[in-house]
């Protein structure tokens, strides 16, 4: 495998060169780098133009300076020197700065739309493949195809409209009316109809359980002016977890593992309790501590299923473990929303807390949770414009992968031994359908640097995609090279990755030199 990985990493090294340098010379010679300058009507136009020619080096050939910014790139390959020199933008700015600043921007912007994403059109293209030809699978197919043709920009503008505009006027007065909490019951109780299948009774009653749950809710939202003042608390956090602590068990081990179901409900309760004593310390939170209070929160998980043992003991583990993430994620949640009535009634804010460009509020003051408060409020509306374009390839990809895995002959195999469902769904065809999906997820990785353009230009974020066009537009190499150079490296290496990946998925394949 050594062998394998060594000559992987040489031949990617050659592709990057030969790509670099096509991409250098095609940069360089699309247009003129001096013709803002030269329609100028400054006085000092010619030092302007002398200046940005010495910066950008315009005198010696293309072909002479690709080389010398790949001696500089070189630099950047020496650990603990640095020493790495990418070049200048014509703003002057260091290329290594500017692309520190942009990349945290598109990781910060693009990151969590495409782990949800994937999360999410994973999970629907499984439903899917087992519901075959039903109403789920027909409606699923058509929203997926319907978001996805649809332009991102234009998507963009809708969420503007409505998601920012239309919600940040509701605020103002958050009242639901009667008729609309209704309505949205019966929309809500009619896709979980839909999505249930089985027997015409079961759908009737289950979805008018879930209208005449959400309606009521609606209606408590609005007379309790929920979304000016919202927040969970120790019961829905305690109702929900037990919720999550059955769905994580028969996900992970099967409700059969009754040491399993008892060791994410104790880590339920654990969680409950510890709502009440983590509150002070919360109060002083940072971004490190919330990251130790994770680990710490999976560790206790971990521990209570390993003491509750039972006949599979890492099932117990998995489980808990999971039931303790989910659970302390509703304690953050929580207390983020403890923070809106601040964060709404901030100078800064002034009542419209959904923002429609930028990364974050200019100057805005307050503590951990009202500055994350901040940042989510902007992440929203590309988030969920980068979900809705990017969710359909995820969901038919698994789809068509678990259709075709579920008609393998050591499926029919795993049936007639008498596993169950769970074990034949989740133990068998998955994993083996996640073979196409990593070749999928490692080229996405390499846009995920690259960072969404259109997005990023739509809602005004700085990112990668940002400096690559602004280097396009001002036929400066150095930008593009430095987003080039981040976006191969990252596709190589998750591509490599991936190949590796394909040998602990399926152990049919060899890694062989």
């Amino acid at each position: 495998m050594v062998t394998y990985i060594v000559r992987r990493l040489v031949t990617a090294a050659l592709i990057l060169l030969g790509a670099s340098f096509l991409v250098y010379l095609l940069t360089a010679s699309s247009g003129d780098p001096l013709a803002d300058l030269r329609a100028s009507n400054a006085p000092n136009k010619q030092q302007l133009m002398d200046a940005r020619t010495e910066l950008l080096d315009l005198d010696t050939p293309a072909p002479v300076r690709y080389f010398k910014w790949l001696g500089g790139a070189a630099q950047c390959l020496i650990p603990f020197a640095n020493s790495c020199d990418l070049g200048e933008s014509v703003s002057g700015q260091p290329i290594t700065e500017a692309l520190g600043i942009a990349l945290v921007q598109t990781l910060t912007l693009v990151t969590g739309a495409t782990i949800l994403a994937i999360l999410i059109g994973i999970t629907l293209g499984i439903v899917t493949a087992l519901r075959q030809y039903s109403a789920l699978d027909y409606g699923v197919t058509f929203m997926a195809f319907l978001f996805f043709s649809l332009p991102i920009f234009w998507v963009a503008v809708l969420l503007k409209e409505y998601g920012a505009i239309g919600f940040n006027d509701f605020l103002r007065n958050p009242e639901i009316p009667i008729p609309v909490a209704l309505g949205i019951g019966a929309i809500a109780g009619l896709v979980v109809a839909v999505a249930v299948g089985g027997e015409l009774r079961r759908r009737l009653i289950t979805g008018g359980t879930v209208f005449a749950a959400v309606t009521v809710v609606l209606i408590y939202f609005s007379i309790t002016q929920w979304f000016r003042n919202p927040g969970l608390g120790p019961v829905v956090i305690a109702i929900a977890g037990v919720g999550l602590a059955f769905a994580v068990t028969v996900l992970v081990a099967g409700l059969k593992n009754r040491r399993a179901l008892q060791s994410s409900l104790i880590v339920v309760g654990i969680g409950v309790v510890a709502y009440f004593a983590v509150q002070p310390l919360l109060n002083q939170a940072t971004a490190l501590m919330i990251a130790l209070l994770a680990v710490a929160t999976v560790g206790v998980g971990i521990a209570v299923g390993y003491f509750m043992g039972g006949y599979d003991r890492g099932q117990s583990m998995r489980a808990a473990g999971i039931t303790a993430f989910l659970v302390g994620g509703m304690v953050v949640m929580d207390r983020f929303m403890q923070a809106w009535p601040s964060y709404f009634s901030n100078s800064r804010v002034r009542g419209r807390p959904i923002a429609t460009i930028g990364a974050g509020t200019p100057n805005i003051e307050g503590d951990f949770w009202v500055l994350g408060t901040d940042t989510f409020t902007h992440l929203i509306l590309p988030t969920v414009a980068l979900i809705l374009v990017s969710l359909a390839s995820y969901t038919r990809f698994t789809r068509s992968s678990m259709l075709e895995i579920m008609n393998m002959d050591y499926i029919r195999t795993a049936r007639a031994k008498g596993l169950s469902e769970r074990s034949v769904v989740m133990g068998h065809a998955f994993r083996n359908a996640l073979i196409p999906i990593a070749t999928i997820v490692a080229f996405d990785i390499g846009a995920l640097i690259g960072g969404a353009v259109i997005t990023e230009s739509v809602f005004s974020v700085r990112g990668m995609g940002f400096l690559f066009l602004d280097g396009i537009t001002h036929i400066d190499p150095n930008p593009v090279m430095g987003v080039f150079l981040c976006v191969a490296v990252t596709a190589m290496v998750f591509n490599l990755i991936a190949d590796l990946a394909y040998s602990a998925l399926d152990p049919r394949v060899r890694i062989k030199a």
